[in-house]
C-alpha cells in the first residue's frame, strides 16, 4: 500500500485545531461546508461549474467513448479533456479507475478551497464518505479483457479493489493520511445527499471535519449496457431534446460522468482556524417506496422533505428554491410535483424550482452531490440558475427557465429520488445570514 502524502501542496492550508474543551463538545455541533469540488461535464472546477450553470448552459452530447457508440444510448454528458495526473500522483492513478480518479480530484479542489490539510499530530480530525452507484467498471472492464484476450499473467493486483464502490473513500484516506471515521454508500442517485448526512452525524459526534461527496464513471461500454435496462433511460440522439423533465416531451434521462466533493466541518472548529463557511447543511432525511411505481415516490418524497424541513428548524414558506430530483419521466415528475405542493402547501406554487442538470445529464449518485454544489454556490451568489432546454412547463411549479433570477438566498432545498426507489432531501442555509 502506498504511503500517505499530504492532501493539499498549498502552503496556506491549516490543519484541523487540537479537540475542543468538555464544555465546548457540549454545544450542539453545526456543519457547515468550506470546501466545494467539482469535476462535471460543464466544468473541472467550482468556478467552471457555477458559471456554466449560471448562463444555463447546455453540454450534453453525442456518445463519444470508445466501445459505446454503436450502442442504444446516444446522448451523455462526458467530462472531456480529464488529465487526473495535473491533481494526481501517478502511482495512485494506475490503481485506480476513472470514477476514483473524479473524486481524488474533486477532493483535491475542495481541500484546497478550505485550506485544509491534515496535521499528523492529530490524524483521527478528519474522516472521508463517499457515494458511488455504479463502481469501477472501466478499469473492471479492462482487466476482464486482458484476462480473456491474454491470460492471467496480464490481470494486475489492483483489479480486486479499483472497481469496488469504497475506492474512491480508500484512496483519499490513504493519500491525504485521514484516519477519521470514513464510510461508503453503495447507493443510487439519493447517494450524494446520504452522504452527506452521514458526514453531517459525525461531525455532530465530535469529529472536526469531512471530506464527502459522490462522483461516478458509468459511460464505459459494460456500464453502458447495464444502464440499457433502465425503462427512464433517454434513448433521443437529440441533446437538445434528450432530457426535459417537467414537459410533454419529457422522454427520460441523459446519464453523465463526474461529480462534486466537499469539506464538512463543525463550525466552531472551521472558525478556529480562520475558515469561512459556504453554506450550513441544516436538515436531512430519507425514506423508501420501491420501485415498479413512480406515482409512489409522492408519499415517500414529501415526508423526506417535512422531516428535513423539521430538522433543519424550517417553515415550507422559508425555503428560497427547489433543486428538484427532475427524472424526465412523466409519472415521476408528476409525483414529484404533488410532492413538492404536498410538503410546502400554498409556498409550491411561488417558490422557484430549478434542475441545472437538464444541461449536462444525471450522474446517477453524483447527480445529487452536484445538485449540492449547484445549492451551495446560488446561496452565496444570491442566484436561481436556470433549467437548460426546458419550456412549457406542464405542471404547477414555477420552474426557472431561459435566464437565471438574481435574489436574495437563505435556504434551499434539494430533493433526490433513486431508480431503486429512494428518496432523500437536503436543507442548506446560507451561513452568512443576512450578509450578502
Amino acid at each position: 500500500m502506498s504511503q500517505p502524502i499530504p492532501a493539499s501542496s498549498t502552503s496556506s492550508a491549516s490543519a484541523p485545531s487540537a479537540a475542543p474543551s468538555r464544555s465546548a463538545r457540549s454545544r450542539p455541533r453545526q456543519p457547515v461546508v468550506t470546501g466545494v469540488g467539482v469535476v462535471a461535464p460543464n466544468g473541472q472546477s467550482a468556478e467552471r461549474f457555477w458559471k456554466s450553470v449560471q448562463n444555463g448552459d447546455s453540454v450534453l452530447g453525442p456518445v463519444t467513448r470508445e466501445g459505446c457508440t454503436h450502442l442504444p444510448l446516444k446522448v451523455a454528458g462526458e467530462v472531456e479533456g480529464f488529465d487526473p495526473s495535473a491533481l494526481i500522483d501517478g502511482r495512485f492513478l494506475v490503481q485506480t479507475d476513472r470514477f476514483t480518479h473524479f473524486a481524488m480530484a474533486a477532493a483535491e479542489m475542495a481541500l484546497q478551497d478550505a485550506r485544509l490539510e491534515n496535521d499528523p499530530e492529530h490524524p483521527f480530525a478528519i474522516g472521508v464518505v463517499t457515494a458511488a452507484g455504479s463502481g469501477g467498471g472501466e478499469f473492471g472492464q479492462g482487466e476482464l479483457q486482458q484476462l480473456w484476450g491474454k491470460g492471467p499473467s496480464f490481470v494486475g493486483p489492483y483489479q480486486s479493489i479499483a472497481w469496488f464502490y469504497a475506492a474512491s473513500t480508500g484512496q483519499i484516506s490513504i493519500r491525504g493520511g485521514f484516519r477519521g471515521p470514513c464510510g461508503v454508500l453503495a447507493n443510487d442517485e439519493a447517494g450524494g445527499l446520504d452522504a452527506l448526512a452521514h458526514a453531517a452525524r459525525t461531525i455532530r459526534r465530535g469529529t472536526d471535519a469531512v471530506v464527502v461527496g459522490a462522483t461516478e464513471a458509468p459511460l464505459a461500454p459494460y456500464s453502458v449496457v447495464c444502464q440499457l435496462g433502465y425503462p427512464e433511460l433517454s434513448l433521443s440522439a437529440d441533446p437538445q431534446r434528450a432530457y426535459l423533465p417537467f414537459t410533454t416531451d419529457a422522454c427520460g434521462f441523459a446519464p453523465a460522468e463526474g461529480g462534486a466533493m466537499f469539506v464538512l466541518e463543525d463550525r466552531e472548529a472551521a472558525q478556529r482556524r480562520g475558515a469561512r463557511p459556504q453554506a450550513v447543511l441544516a436538515g436531512h432525511a430519507a425514506n423508501f417506496t420501491g420501485t415498479g411505481d413512480w406515482s409512489r415516490s409522492r408519499q415517500g418524497l414529501a415526508r423526506a422533505i417535512r422531516d428535513a424541513l423539521d430538522e433543519a428548524g424550517c417553515s415550507a414558506r422559508e425555503v428560497d428554491v427547489v433543486f428538484a430530483d427532475a427524472l424526465g419521466v412523466p409519472e415521476a415528475d408528476q409525483a414529484e410535483a404533488l410532492a413538492i405542493a404536498d410538503a410546502l402547501g400554498p409556498h409550491a406554487a411561488t417558490v422557484p424550482v430549478t434542475a441545472p442538470k437538464t444541461g449536462f445529464g444525471r450522474a446517477y449518485s453524483a447527480s445529487s452531490a452536484l445538485d449540492v454544489a449547484a445549492a451551495v454556490l446560488a446561496l452565496e451568489h444570491g442566484v436561481v440558475p436556470p433549467t437548460p432546454n426546458v419550456t412549457g412547463v406542464r405542471h404547477d411549479l414555477d420552474v426557472v427557465t431561459g435566464e437565471a433570477r438574481t435574489t436574495p438566498l437563505h435556504t434551499a432545498l434539494v430533493l433526490s429520488r433513486g431508480l431503486m426507489g429512494c428518496n432523500s432531501a437536503v436543507v442548506l442555509r446560507s451561513a452568512h445570514g443576512d450578509e450578502r
